[in-house]
């Protein structure tokens, strides 16, 4: 079913395509080329409608219906999946006509484009997950939006903005917390809390917010801060106490805490180990540098040495290496 899907949006593309060279008749007057775009939006032949548009607006600078050509032009490229040009058109209108009585249409025509912008052809037909695509489009959308509901509340399209918008706040919160799990896989832990803390203080009212303070509470567990992973985990029993990381009250990891030894000592279950565990607070890089100023302190000749270097390194014991030779190699 898929399959014909696509193959019907491939026609649709080829057709769109092999129709946008239409040639628009020179000597049609405006009021002429008005009426038959107008023709061409009732029948839905929005390709046709854009090219009489244009060549309204291109001939007619300042004619009757240049400015109501404008507008419909961003309807036109909107209803013909062409989100750039439309969100374009309007930026334009809005420029060039910031006291239009009609200029709230622009701008919810400049949000619809960014919010469908993102809902492509294939995601009317194939099941993707909205939540985890980039939020470009649906964070341009949501501030298109908000200029509209902000600028123009009484608009007739504010109600059904303000709608938008909050879908577009979940869907962004929800974002925020695909990719706050995904640093707990990297074992990110830092990251992760403050993508985490991130979604608590500035999407309240989501759903998002319970899955923000378990992504919390599990980061500080792993980077061992206690007292930030109790009052996480407290205020997420008192605000969510159904969340799906809770179960019988007790707080369970979304994501299993990784194995990192070599794959030398998981095969041998730990008889052979290629990387000791660091003691707390330390890293392979501080311990690296430790080893090159040993090394170097080593390589200072003997005639440099302050007599207590030299104490201090005949209180050294001998190597394992010299035990193991009896001191021939020494």
């Amino acid at each position: 079913m898929h399959v014909r899907h696509l193959l019907l949006i491939a026609i649709l593309a080829l057709t769109a395509a092999c129709s946008s060279n239409e040639v628009v008749d020179e000597n049609l007057s405006e009021t002429e080329l008005y009426q038959q775009a107008q023709t061409d939006l009732d029948s839905r032949s929005y390709t046709s409608a854009v090219s009489k548009l244009k060549a309204l607006e291109s001939r007619y600078p300042f004619g009757r219906y240049a400015e109501q050509a404008q507008l419909e032009l961003i309807y036109a490229y909107y209803k013909n999946v062409e989100p750039e040009a439309a969100r374009s058109a309007a930026e334009r209108f809005i420029r060039l006509h910031p006291q239009h009585p009609n200029v709230d249409y622009a701008y919810y025509l400049k949000g619809l484009a960014a919010f469908d912008q993102d809902r492509g052809l294939l995601a009317r037909f194939l099941p993707l997950d909205m939540t985890k695509r980039d939020p470009g489009a649906a964070r341009d959308s949501y501030n298109e939006f908000a200029q509209l509901t902000s600028r123009y509340p009484t608009s007739r399209y504010a109600p059904d903005a303000k709608q938008r918008m909050i879908y577009l706040r979940n869907l962004l919160a929800a974002y925020e917390i695909h990719v706050a799990h995904y640093y707990l896989t990297r074992q990110a832990y830092v990251a992760a809390a403050n993508r985490g803390r991130y979604v608590v203080e500035n999407f309240q009212e989501t759903p998002a917010v319970g899955d923000g303070l378990a992504v919390m509470t599990e980061a500080y567990q792993r980077l061992t801060l206690d007292e930030l992973a109790a009052t996480s985990l407290e205020t997420l029993k008192l605000n969510y106490p159904d969340h799906p990381s809770l179960v019988d009250g007790q707080f369970v990891p979304r994501e299993e805490e990784l194995d990192s030894r070599s794959w030398l000592a998981k095969a041998t279950l730990g008889l052979i180990e290629s990387d000791t565990p660091l003691p707390p607070g330390e890293t392979r890089a501080s311990q690296d540098v430790i080893r090159q100023y040993e090394d170097a302190e080593e390589q200072i000749p003997d005639e440099l040495k302050s007599p207590q270097q030299e104490a201090t390194e005949t209180q050294k014991g001998r190597s394992w290496f010299s035990y193991l030779t009896f001191g021939l190699f020494d």
